[in-house]
């Protein structure tokens, strides 16, 4: 068999693990087994920690963003393993994609800040550590996760560039724009000074 499809196959099936790995609803089955009620019925409808915090419960949000966080990890970790660095982060993109669009859920998932953070820090972890700082400090700054999403997106692949990382660029460019598509709500609510702070309910 010809090297191309050789090459060809294995990035269609690192595309397929990290999908896979990245559409398990964490927030989701860790709340219908707490007894945290429907996430779809509760704050903004969406299955990521920042929702499931709205729910009162500090644990169940922490291991959600941890676990989301640990299954972008784990799709670059694995193509690492077994893969040469195109499937790799080919496994990255497919992971975030699956978080946001998973089949499970007909395709209505998260907004994949969490898995951004964590494929990251597992792709590149001194990017990953600057964009989990930036994270951090633009939450704590302006009290609004989603801004603090967006900083961090915003900032990855500068970050990227000035860490000698620049063979990510590519891949950080498609992870920001499709993280500021995904928070598109998000950013009409900021700019009309409606978004929720961090622990309100709506």
């Amino acid at each position: 068999m010809p090297s191309f499809d050789i090459q060809t196959i294995q990035l269609i099936l690192w595309a397929v693990v990290g999908y896979g790995l990245g559409s398990v609803p964490f927030g989701m089955i860790l709340a219908r087994i707490l007894g945290l009620g429907n996430l779809r019925q509760i704050g903004s409808g969406n299955i990521g920690a920042t929702n499931v915090l709205r729910t009162g419960n500090k644990l169940a949000a922490a291991l959600t963003l941890l676990l989301d966080g640990g299954k972008g990890a784990v799709a670059v970790l694995l193509a690492r393993a077994f893969a040469p660095e195109g499937a790799v982060q080919i496994a990255a993109l497919a992971a975030f994609v699956g978080h946001c669009y998973p089949v499970w859920l007909g395709f209505r998932g998260g907004k994949g800040v969490a898995t951004f953070l964590g494929l990251w820090l597992a792709l590149a972890w001194p990017v990953g550590l600057a964009c989990c700082a930036t994270w951090l400090v633009t939450a704590a700054l302006s009290r609004i996760s989603s801004m603090g999403a967006l900083a961090a997106a915003a900032g990855s692949t500068i970050w990227a560039l000035l860490l000698g990382y620049g063979t990510t660029l590519l891949l950080g460019m498609v992870l920001t724009l499709l993280v500021f598509w995904r928070h598109r709500a998000n950013i009409a609510r900021i700019r009309a000074g409606t978004e929720p702070k961090i622990g309100q309910s709506g």
